[in-house]
């Protein structure tokens, strides 16, 4: 099961299936989340995750594509695209260099 230290995470995809709507806000609140610590956050389809990914987070049902596109990745599924708790899980983990785990 892939793993990474928060304090290692430099990029987080955003991973999604065929649209533009959610994702894409999903993304956007990351990033403003993100980027005052140093971590980039991009948006991709789930079919095209780059191979060096090390977080991605994904809708649930998308997660085993993701985690088939991205073997190595941290996949963090997530349930509700609007204040799920994986997204401050991921945050937290990146603030304070806690372990994540697929």
């Amino acid at each position: 099961m892939p793993s990474i230290n928060g304090s290692d995470v430099k990029r987080v995809v955003i991973a999604c299936d065929a649209g533009m709507g959610s994702s894409v806000m999903v993304a956007s609140t990351m990033r403003s989340k993100l980027q005052p610590l140093g971590v980039d956050v991009v948006h991709t389809s789930v079919d095209e995750i780059p191979a060096d990914a090390s977080v991605v987070l994904c809708h649930q049902g998308l997660a085993s594509r993701a985690q088939a596109t991205a073997p190595d990745a941290v996949v963090v599924p997530f349930a509700i695209f609007m204040g799920d708790p994986a997204f401050a899980k991921v945050e937290t983990a990146i603030k304070t260099g806690q372990t994540l785990e697929s």
